[in-house]
């Protein structure tokens, strides 16, 4: 088999675990603009508040350190103890719940019936707000993540493939794991939202939020719900790219490429984000492979956004949302 096919083949499976990390942060999209209609504009944000915490609980740092040492002059950083990643994990995801109580109260319970413009300046604002919160709260520095998942090349696989074609494939242990997580997510999410009664009631309050509430479902707890969904969603993503790149403020930024994601997926599906992570991981990595070298290279910076285009153009609502159509 001819070197250029087997690395072609290898590309396309980089492209596949890529695509899977976009698709985890486009998670967080889908869910809350099902159930709200909201654009979340402060997901990636969440990814990285939720990193950030992470970081902090499992290191013992002291939160707002560098505040409390400017105003009483004191040197305190640490706590002096370490907690399990297991445990910070299950911290972490109390203080994402906690996070979207106060988000739906002290913000969107005052927004409803407003127009969608308005809901969705508001979550830019919950973004720069949870961005600079952050910074106050755990510092702005490079922070290294590591809650024990494999990383480093999968030698099982390198050996394999060099067996069959006489080349190693080589494969991140890291993104095999995220895969197997996003998998089991998305599986979960749908059983959820399909056959729970919560998912039910979160579905119905999609559709029409008038009629949701004239049948005792509660607004305020589904919004709630979705957020802190939303939040653990953010939270596997935070952990994965985290550990992969390290956790800094530029982690916020992959929100932005998980936006063709949902111009190509559909913004209510929950598949379709999935589908579409794969699609862009896929076709960004063989892009480059294939074209980037006759046009100078670095062509993944653009290339999501000019398939996501094509789509606006000849199919707006993705692959797998659903066609509105008005009659006047």
């Amino acid at each position: 088999m001819p070197d250029q096919l087997i690395f072609a083949m290898e590309v396309f499976l980089n492209g596949l675990m890529a695509g899977v990390l976009y698709a985890l942060v486009a998670l967080g999209f889908v869910l809350i603009f099902k159930a709200s209609g909201i654009f979340n504009f402060a997901q990636g944000v969440l990814a990285l508040f939720a990193a950030l915490t992470l970081v902090g609980i499992m290191d013992g740092q002291v939160p707002f350190a560098h505040l409390i040492n400017a105003v009483f002059g004191t040197e305190v950083h640490h706590f002096g103890w370490h907690v399990p990643a297991l445990a910070a994990i299950l911290l972490t995801m109390v203080v994402m719940v906690a996070l979207a109580w106060a988000v739906n109260h002290f913000i969107f319970r005052h927004l409803v019936g407003q127009e969608p413009i308005i809901l969705f300046m508001a979550t830019i604002g919950l973004a720069y707000f949870l961005e600079g919160f952050g910074d106050i709260m755990w510092g702005a520095d490079i922070k290294k993540l590591d809650v024990g998942l494999p990383q480093g090349i999968n030698t099982v696989i390198d050996e394999v493939t060099y067996g069959i074609f006489g080349y190693g494939f080589f494969i991140d242990n890291l993104d095999l794991w995220a895969t197997f997580v996003a998998a089991l997510l998305v599986i979960a999410l749908v059983i959820f939202a399909q056959y729970s009664k919560h998912g039910r009631a979160m579905r119905a309050v999609a559709d029409d939020h008038q009629a949701a509430l004239s049948v005792g479902v509660s607004l305020n707890f589904i919004w709630v719900m979705v957020w802190s969904l939303a939040g653990f969603v953010a939270l596997v993503a935070g952990i994965m790219w985290g550990t992969k790149s390290g956790v800094q403020f530029s982690l916020s930024l992959i929100a932005l490429k998980a936006l063709p994601v949902l111009m190509l997926g559909g913004f209510t599906s929950i598949p379709g984000a999935i589908v579409g992570g794969l699609i862009i991981g896929v076709g960004e990595k063989l892009f480059e492979f294939a074209i980037g070298p006759m046009v100078g290279g670095a062509t993944e910076n653009w290339f999501a956004y000019v398939l996501a285009l094509l789509f606006l153009v000849f199919r707006p609502q993705g692959l797998f949302g659903e066609k509105i159509i008005e009659r006047v």
